[in-house]
């Protein structure tokens, strides 16, 4: 976009923002996770959609990816690979949503959006910013609400959006199928039966999430016990190793490889009941977690592992073989590729 046509577009946004009905202000209709912020166009006059964080740009492309403009956050090497080529070569444009926006409003309205798109849990620090960007720009924005076992309403309703219907009937089934069989494993375990686990994140696996921390909702759902719950309620929070042989966890979940192999080489985590039984468990983290990072719909992918590592011979379904199966089949209908050889391996494990 020139310099003129830029300044001319800004000049004209706060009218634009102005000109809006009141019922367009962060507008939902009962029992919609979408909330919208100025008049959002119809599904076939979308056809470039800003993603302003890492779930949302997940989000996009699962359901339509020759629609999303540029990844929010930076795709490394290994999950570039992981992707097919539409994904792989698509820029990384920068966030703007949560702490930290990297990307100016001069910056989005030069990339013309016909949509911008957030996801996540949404209260009223994310509705307000959604809203600041709809008036500062005049661009359509809409917030997609929902928890991980919102899933399947999150797909249906951004499908629709985008018109991508087809698509996301097909994901949302794939994603019930697998909360339905969460709730059946889970039905015959007992609170008591249910592994203490810690999540470490980061090479010295010293960072946790707390009680209700967006970063363990997977590993809850699963039917884990979280031992940093006794440390109170919020987000992430560093630990000490002191902490952690007190609260002595049954399992160790990570992502970080680093700390996998680090903690059957540190002498302190030897006293640990998770080293000393072999249950520490590297989760696959490309080209999307399936913990966290981010902390988006990939996760669901993640269940039936986590599923297979909480509760062990607990369902047919988790049988390796089985689980193996499914998780290939998830990857190439959610991302298009197939599951990477050796990447359900334990090596830490393997090598205690």
């Amino acid at each position: 976009m020139k310099r003129r046509d830029l300044l001319q577009t800004l000049a004209w946004t706060p009218l634009l923002a102005a000109g809006a009905s009141r019922a367009d202000t962060g507008a939902s209709a009962a029992g919609s996770l979408v909330t919208a912020f100025g008049t959002l166009p119809g599904p076939t006059r979308i056809t470039r959609v800003f993603a302003t964080g890492a779930p949302a740009g997940v989000l996009v492309y699962v359901l339509a990816p020759d629609k999303l403009l540029g990844w929010p956050s930076q795709l490394d090497d290994v999950a570039r690979r992981l992707l097919p080529n539409v994904a792989a070569d698509l820029p990384h444009l920068g966030r703007l949503s949560g702490r930290g926006s990297t990307v100016t409003t001069e910056a989005l309205l030069a990339l013309r959006p016909d949509l911008v798109l957030d996801a996540g849990t949404v209260d009223p620090t994310h509705r307000s910013g959604a809203e600041r960007v709809w008036r500062q720009t005049g661009l359509p924005y809409a917030l997609i609400d929902g928890r991980l076992a919102d899933t399947p309403a999150q797909l249906r309703e951004t499908a629709r959006l985008l018109g991508a219907a087809k698509r996301g009937e097909q994901l949302a089934n794939e994603a019930q199928r697998l909360l339905d069989l969460t709730h059946e494993v889970l039905a015959g375990i007992s609170d008591a039966e249910r592994p203490r686990v810690y999540y470490g994140r980061g090479p010295d696996g010293l960072e946790t999430g707390l009680q209700d921390s967006i970063n363990m909702e997977a590993i809850e759902l699963a039917g884990a016990r979280n031992v940093a719950a006794q440390a109170g309620r919020g987000g992430l929070t560093q630990v000490s190793m002191e902490q952690i042989l007190a609260w002595n966890p049954e399992v160790v979940l990570t992502q970080s490889p680093e700390f996998a192999w680090h903690v059957h080489r540190d002498p302190l985590w030897r006293n640990v009941a998770a080293a000393r039984q072999r249950r520490v468990h590297l989760a696959p983290r490309f080209p999307f977690g399936w913990l966290d990072g981010p902390p988006g719909i990939n996760r669901i992918l993640g269940l039936p592992w986590l599923l297979s590592k909480l509760h062990p011979g607990r369902h047919p379904a988790l049988a390796p073989t089985t689980t193996r199966d499914t998780l290939d089949a998830l990857h190439r209908l959610f991302y298009g590729s197939a599951l990477p050889d050796g990447v359900l391996d334990d090596p830490a494990n393997e090598a205690a």
